[in-house]
């Protein structure tokens, strides 16, 4: 084959690696965050009686969800100074990662939502809780346990779609890679190296994961 492999060039810029990673990590845990927000909020809109309140909703899901998330980044970074909102290349990514993930999570919650018995709801009520309470206590926690694996399997897909981000010069795990790639020409050891890492921090959030539905959602349900 007559190529020579050598990991030397990826193990002594090892820190970049490490750095980026937790950048990859702080993009993530930040988009997951405003992804969640979004989830709960447009959840709280799309069930509403009132089509005004629902229309939009679904119109947002429609369009994010339709559409690719790399042409959603170059809009937010690209197309928005033009309206005099400019924004650099993190908040960029955080928002763009909140958005594409609050659209898929308002349809996950969505589901697990109307999957609470509305016998539950009106036993709420009959206790005299505010509506407030109903939503939160006897509506969300229980549609959280049901559509946890599905919820916490899209936060994984959206850590991994920050790679994308490196489109905006946004720092994560993929640019450091590049950076490194381009002053070493290892291609195969700098990306395969990568690859090694994206599977480690996969596997450590969905460990995280799997400990937080031990410990919030381990309780009876009759």
């Amino acid at each position: 084959m007559g190529y020579t492999f050598d990991f030397g060039a990826v193990f002594d810029r090892s820190p970049e690696l490490f750095w980026g990673s937790l950048g990859t990590l702080g993009l993530a845990v930040a988009g997951m965050i405003l992804a969640l927000a979004i989830g709960i909020l447009g959840v709280a809109a799309r069930t509403s009686k009132n089509k005004l309140v629902r229309a939009p909703v679904i119109t947002f899901v429609e369009i994010v969800r339709n559409t690719p998330f790399l042409v959603q980044i170059f809009f937010i970074y690209f197309a928005l100074p033009l309206m005099g909102i400019r924004l650099n290349p993190t908040a960029t990514a955080i928002i763009a990662l909140g958005i594409n993930g609050g659209a898929y999570a308002i349809e996950i919650i969505r589901g697990g939502v109307e999957s609470v018995s509305k016998g539950q709801v009106e036993a709420g009520f009959a206790l005299g809780l505010h509506k407030a309470d109903v939503f939160r206590l006897i509506v969300l926690k229980p549609a959280l346990r049901a559509i946890y694996p599905s919820l916490t399997s899209q936060f994984v897909m959206l850590t991994l779609t920050t790679s994308v981000c490196t489109s905006i010069a946004a720092y994560e795990l993929t640019s450091a890679a590049q950076r490194i790639e381009s002053d070493t020409f290892r291609s195969f050891e700098v990306y395969f190296s990568v690859t090694a890492i994206y599977l480690v921090i996969s596997s450590l959030m969905m460990g995280i994961f799997a400990l937080i539905s031990r410990y919030y959602f381990n309780y009876p349900t009759r």
